[in-house]
């Protein structure tokens, strides 16, 4: 962008689901975005894989190439758009982008989780900025609030609902009765599941999301392979009607808090089903929607809520940044880069505090509820509440525990599990909110 031209350029990488929602946004309300900005803002180009390949709208003649790599190093090129996703090779792409001077505006939630670090270290070298408020909850605006807004507080706690797929399915579970199969059936019929539903019902894309939020919050490198991962596929009907017995419901989280350690605040990062009392905000958090709940010192408890997935929900995201990032550019400064200087270490799961609900069929004599008590006790977890289910051959304990470490609790699961008394340890899942 030469001085005094108040042009700004934008080449799109990708044009499918949000790619060209991205597309219509700025053919539409260009006149509109230029008076935001301070100047035009045009589209120069679109990178796709098949020129020839079905739309969801029409792209301006001319603007389809191929030649994604030839796009992203042209001169005239000021921000670049990647919304192609995956690892490679959108993660060459933007690194190119950057040191060929253009600004990046990115939706990749796995890339920013394996290889975050790469790409801001290389936004600050080109003293370019790195946006990408659309890697996290679609249209929820969650990670400017963290980057920006929050900068003067001390976030202690981020729990969310960040996986439009998994809420809805749980949520089928729990209103309307259905089974696990039977919910992600619906979910793919609807379009909210993909054939292969594997990043999402096993929890991966839950996990690199919670990753990006750690990052932010505490102010620490947290990649995907630092959060503890489990996914929803093993939830079962009974463990839904539990949770309503309990005035609970089961929800997938990604969970985000500071824990103590050894040489200070620790990071402990997961995602996994759980049950939430009823009560609380995140459980009223229906069908795909998002949710995110942050606890901080001076802010106290805040939630994000709206529609986490979808074209036009994460382009709306994807623009607010090209916004952002083309104000920067015409007024030749940069937003806020990464922020890691805590160097925070990632608290083992094992050393995470949890409470668990642990339901167990056992024979029914006399003595069955001292032994499972002393199987707690072996292991210094506290029990919260015991109830029988059933008599005889249907005999079951339902055992909710008081907070313990997530290692004690899982010793004391295997020793149930390894009890003559014990038929079978039927559901095993933790429970957040209430009393610890």
């Amino acid at each position: 962008m030469s001085e005094g031209d108040k042009r700004l350029r934008v080449a799109v990488l990708g044009c499918g689901a949000v790619g060209s929602q991205v597309v219509r946004l700025l053919t539409e309300q260009r006149d509109d975005l230029a008076a935001r900005v301070g100047g035009p803002v045009d589209l120069v180009g679109v990178a796709v894989r098949r020129l020839d390949a079905p739309r969801d709208v029409e792209v301006p003649e001319g603007l389809l190439t191929t030649d994604a790599s030839g796009l992203v190093a042209r001169d005239d090129v000021d921000v670049v758009v990647e919304v192609i996703g995956g690892i490679e090779p959108a993660r060459s792409l933007i690194l190119s982008a950057l040191d060929n001077g253009a600004s990046v505006v990115t939706a990749n939630k796995a890339l920013l989780a394996e290889d975050g670090p790469t790409l801001f270290e290389a936004a600050a070298k080109a003293e370019r900025d790195l946006y990408y408020e659309a890697a996290v909850a679609g249209a929820i605006p969650i990670v400017r609030p963290l980057r920006e807004s929050l900068a003067g507080d001390k976030v202690t706690r981020v729990l969310g609902i960040v996986n439009g797929t998994t809420n809805f399915i749980l949520d089928k579970m729990d209103t309307a009765g259905s089974g696990f199969s039977e919910a992600l059936e619906e979910a793919q019929e609807l379009g909210y599941a993909e054939a292969d539903p594997t990043a999402d019902v096993e929890g991966f894309d839950a996990a690199a999301k919670a990753a990006i939020l750690a990052s932010l919050a505490f102010h620490s490198r947290v990649t995907a392979s630092d959060v503890y991962r489990e996914g929803i596929s093993e939830v079962t009907a009974a463990d839904v009607a539990s949770a309503r017995d309990m005035g609970a419901v089961v929800k997938l989280l990604a969970i985000c808090e500071l824990r103590p350690g050894p040489n200070g605040d620790q990071v402990a990062a997961r995602v996994h089903p759980a049950m939430i009392p009823r009560s609380h905000p995140l459980a009223s958090v229906r069908e795909a929607y998002n949710a995110v709940f942050v606890e901080s010192e001076a802010a106290g408890q805040l939630m994000f809520y709206g529609p986490g997935a979808g074209g036009s929900p994460t382009a709306s995201a994807v623009l607010g940044d090209l916004v952002t990032v083309a104000r920067n550019r015409l007024a030749g400064t940069r937003g806020a880069g990464e922020s890691a200087y805590a160097d925070r270490a990632v608290q083992p799961m094992g050393e995470t505090r949890t409470r668990y609900h642990v339901a167990i069929d056992v024979d029914d004599r006399a003595g069955v509820l001292a032994a499972v008590a002393n199987a707690f006790a072996d292991h210094d977890v506290s029990i919260q509440t015991v109830r029988q289910e059933g008599r005889g051959a249907d005999a079951q304990l339902v055992v909710v525990s008081h907070a313990a470490s997530d290692a004690a609790l899982s010793a004391t699961v295997q020793q149930l599990r390894e009890m003559e008394i014990v038929r079978e340890v039927t559901s095993v899942m933790r429970v957040e909110g209430g009393e610890e």
